[in-house]
């Protein structure tokens, strides 16, 4: 399923994405735009929003893109909700939505469809989708699919995250990261679609409790 950082297999998908969603043929060549974006995930900072994290998301999507009311509209809020990311920032999530706004009308993408992306991007920062928002249920719950993951995936997913915030001391660290932590499980539901509720629900939320004891030690 995954494309293992392929490049020429990411523009495919991005093309694939930009064209479903304003049509073949009705703007200029998406190669420079999937150029820039690829660009960005592998940006030195990053540890585990990386083009690994970007195609896991967009796996996550074709999985669940029967619930999605526009499936190529998700795919590329997917492209951009991180494409700026700054560890030592607090603004990632409106700075992506922004540059979405930017990029998309000038790729040819109506400004309805950019809207629509812009909103899935600043939706990232809650992951918390209204019931009747089919989009940022998908997005949403491929962006947190990975809380999911086996054990061996799930420790290497936090020794990334904690690489990518190296310059906060320990004791700080623990404290944000356990506060991300308790406000995920104090959520109804961390998966809003069926298959993410039936599928990943379970395993996330024991991957997150036993995350927060370890940073109780």
């Amino acid at each position: 399923m995954a494309d293992h950082a392929d490049p020429d297999a990411l523009r495919r998908r991005w093309t694939r994405a930009l064209e479903g969603a304003r049509g073949p043929g009705n703007g200029p060549d998406p190669v420079p735009y999937a150029d820039n974006l690829l660009a960005r995930w592998q940006e030195p900072q990053r540890r585990y929003h990386t083009l690994t994290h970007l195609i896991a998301v967009l796996d996550h999507i074709d999985v669940l893109e029967q619930y999605a009311d526009d499936p190529d509209v998700v795919r590329l809020a997917a492209w951009f909700h991180d494409a700026v990311y700054r560890p030592d920032r607090s603004e990632n999530e409106e700075r992506s939505a922004r540059l979405a706004e930017r990029a998309l009308p000038e790729a040819g993408v109506c400004g309805r469809k950019t809207a629509e992306a812009a909103r899935l991007v600043r939706l990232t920062l809650t992951h918390d989708p209204a019931d009747d928002d089919r989009n940022g249920q998908v997005l949403c719950d491929a962006d947190l699919a990975i809380l999911a993951s086996p054990p061996s995936a799930y420790a290497a997913y936090t020794a990334a995250v904690r690489e990518e915030y190296h310059f906060v001391p320990n004791d700080a660290f623990r404290e944000g990261r356990a506060a991300i932590l308790r406000r995920l499980l104090a959520l109804p539901r961390l998966f809003r679609t069926p298959y993410g509720e039936t599928t990943w629900e379970q395993t996330a939320r024991y991957n997150i409790g036993s995350e927060l004891e370890m940073l109780s030690l």
